[in-house]
């Protein structure tokens, strides 16, 4: 009865269980399920790994704070209309999300795909300042999924 319970507060609040760290410490709790942003996809986590870089963030390197984990297969669930075809397929995710920007670093927009591992502006999946894959749905630029 309680799992059911969780179930249904959950379907009702779009709320979704993570990992959640803060500094040195973290705990499974609610957390809301993400909104994709424009260019964006909704993923269904399946199955997430755990590596050395998850270990030390969840010791309190590079003081993270949110979900960990970058790591994963999922099933896409939304996607914008261009690339509709990704709903229902199973993905993996590059976990460098750049700003795509050439007015604000060209990083990016000049290096072409070889430079997001560099760009100034970029976000890691959970890493650096995005949300990672210890929950049940997480959020991506469809250029990232493969």
């Amino acid at each position: 009865p309680v799992c059911w319970l969780r179930c249904l507060r959950q379907m009702c609040t779009r709320l979704m269980r993570g990992f959640v760290v803060d500094g040195a410490s973290g705990s499974v709790m609610d957390v809301p399920v993400p909104e994709p942003a424009e260019g964006e996809a909704l993923v269904r986590v399946l199955v997430a790994a755990v590596c050395a870089t998850d270990i030390e963030i969840m010791k309190g390197y590079m003081g993270f704070k949110g979900i960990v984990g970058h790591e994963f297969v999922g099933v896409v669930e939304t996607a914008p209309a261009s690339h509709a075809h990704l709903v229902g397929k199973r993905v993996v995710g590059d976990i460098n999300l750049c700003c795509w920007d050439a007015a604000s670093c060209g990083t990016c927009a000049v290096g072409g795909a070889r430079a997001r591992n560099h760009c100034p502006k970029r976000t890691v999946l959970g890493i650096l300042n995005k949300d990672g894959t210890y929950c049940e749905r997480l959020t991506l630029p469809v250029v990232n999924l493969h």
